[in-house]
């Protein structure tokens, strides 16, 4: 076992290794003496813990041998109630002036209580250096009336006239957008913890009605981080959102564990976790169920990419459940900032259209580079297409241009992004569809490497077609093994087949295809 996090009333800690969302067996958990219940998960949180205090954590796993954690509680300045402030939480009143005084009033070191019952609120402010406790049977549930909201305006220019104060982004670029059900701004050390939940009541209002028209501004998040550090988020479930769940920009060393993020399928750009232009990001035992993609890794469009140059890198996704959505991680199509030094790895996707992603496209920009990619150790049942990566992905107003679709080569200026290594190791999947993996990239600056190591595919026997890649001129395509178009190297070493019809592997325009011992049923 390893300690991940301790607060003053939590810990989360990490029983298996090398088990992925799920242990590969479950143990029986013992704290102080006291029997906790049978945790299936690798990473597993313990709440209402009582600050300044030693433990000892026990797990009992059939047919092993027990093991043994210690840790001490952090220290506590006192518990800011926000029922004390005036907060009803009946699921009637609007308590959001009793909730965010409570987070106002809050010393350093302290924390915010929100106790068991239904807050309905309007989007709340983070303060530096406490945390906010969201407890067991506790929701935040998010108003309706987008006219209550406070909005964020994109660029607000600085005094000297040169630079600028950025605070609303939507899909990219520096645009108005509304505040979020939990906003921080250039705040640091924060702790959001709990059992409890945030609900953001997409499904009420107008919020998912035509989701792409700025009415007033662009739809809001359920937790937006702008310019802060040291964040920490444990236990909480996010559901609902009005857009994307959670997304942080321009922030670093920030820490997800046991979180939960839902939303129905059918509701539009409900990404799970959005971290862009950030740095040493870690999410550790979350579960995504949501209407897009699950994990969407970027760094902003041509302007904020040209203009800042800041990369989102240090990512690590692990041990997670990416359950639906339509890509299980993708990094793109916003990464006009670059994109490296990402490692996901020990993670379970299911029911997803993609598992793992690549997205790019013409005119992201010389800066968008997507290299250092690594996807070790994951396990796939029932995603229609394993492996993508799309240099021609269709987005924007503009994405079916045909500067932007051409299979022709362009001349390579200062719009031309690239993809350089991207690796999948130790990749499992069975009741695939379309194909194992599609590689498309741009003619005039080619994919520069793709490595599948020790990996495993396996076609269901009814699969259906489906479109791979959401590009102009993609084809459906059923059963197919590795399609690579304009590539420079692609490698398949121990790599196994089952149920592919045709070629294990097409490719066009690539410079070397390697294959060594490759196994086909």
């Amino acid at each position: 076992m390893k300690c991940l996090f301790v607060s003053s009333r939590s810990c989360t800690v990490l029983l298996d290794e090398a088990g992925d969302y799920y242990a590969r067996v479950p143990a029986r958990l013992v704290l102080n003496g006291r029997e906790l219940g049978r945790e299936a998960r690798s990473v597993a949180s313990l709440f209402s813990l009582v600050p300044d205090t030693d433990y000892c954590l026990r797990a009992l796993r059939e047919g092993m041998a027990p093991e043994e954690l210690r840790f001490r509680t952090a220290q506590e300045k006192c518990v800011m109630n926000v029922r004390r402030f005036g907060a009803r939480g009946d699921g009637l009143s609007d308590d959001t002036a009793a909730v965010q005084a409570a987070i106002l009033c809050c010393p350093e070191g302290g924390r915010v209580l929100v106790d068991a019952g239904e807050y309905r609120v309007g989007p709340l402010f983070l303060k530096s250096h406490i945390t906010l406790e969201l407890a067991r049977d506790a929701t935040l549930r998010l108003l309706t009336d987008r006219s209550r909201f406070p909005i964020l305006p994109g660029a607000i220019p600085d005094a000297d006239g040169e630079g600028e104060t950025l605070l609303g982004t939507w899909e990219g670029n520096p645009l108005d957008s509304f505040a979020s059900a939990l906003t921080g701004i250039g705040v640091e050390d924060v702790r959001i913890i709990g059992e409890g939940a945030v609900d953001g009541c997409g499904q009420m209002g107008d919020w998912w009605i035509n989701p792409k028209v700025p009415r007033g501004a662009f739809r809001g998040r359920l937790l937006f981080l702008r310019d802060c550090a040291n964040i920490t988020v444990q236990g909480v479930t996010f559901r609902n959102s009005p857009a994307w769940n959670l997304h942080p920009c321009f922030s670093k060393r920030l820490r997800f564990f046991n979180i939960a993020v839902e939303a129905p399928a059918s509701s539009p750009n409900t990404d799970g976790f959005d971290p862009e232009s950030c740095r040493d990001v870690k999410v550790y035992g979350a579960r995504f169920s949501v209407g897009d993609d699950c994990v969407a890794i970027k760094s902003g469009k041509l302007y904020m990419g040209m203009k800042y140059q800041r990369s989102c890198e240090d990512v690590e996704i692990a041990w997670c459940a990416m359950l639906d959505g339509h890509g299980g991680v993708t990094v793109g199509s916003e990464l006009a900032g670059g994109v490296r030094n990402v490692r996901v790895h020990h993670c379970f996707m299911r029911g997803n259209d993609r598992g793992l992603r690549i997205k790019t496209r013409r005119g992201r920009g010389k800066f968008a580079v997507a290299d250092d990619i690594r996807f070790e150790d994951v396990r796939m049942e029932g995603v229609k297409a394993p492996l993508v990566i799309n240099c021609l992905y269709f987005c924007d107003p503009d994405g079916h241009a045909q500067w932007v679709q051409s299979r022709e080569p362009r001349p390579v200026d200062d719009t031309t992004p690239t993809v350089g290594e991207i690796r999948f190791e130790r990749v499992s999947a069975t009741d695939c569809q379309g194909c194992v993996a599609y590689v498309l990239g741009l003619p005039e600056r080619p994919v520069e490497r793709v490595l599948l190591r020790d990996c495993a595919f396996e076609f269901a026997e009814d699969a259906a077609p489906m479109t791979p890649a959401m590009a102009e001129g993609v084809e459906p395509c059923v059963k197919r093994g590795v399609v690579a178009m304009f590539a420079r190297k692609v490698e398949l070493e121990d790599v196994r087949l089952h149920g592919v019809q045709g070629q294990s592997v097409e490719a066009v325009g690539v410079g070397e295809v390697r294959t060594q011992r490759m196994t086909l049923k």
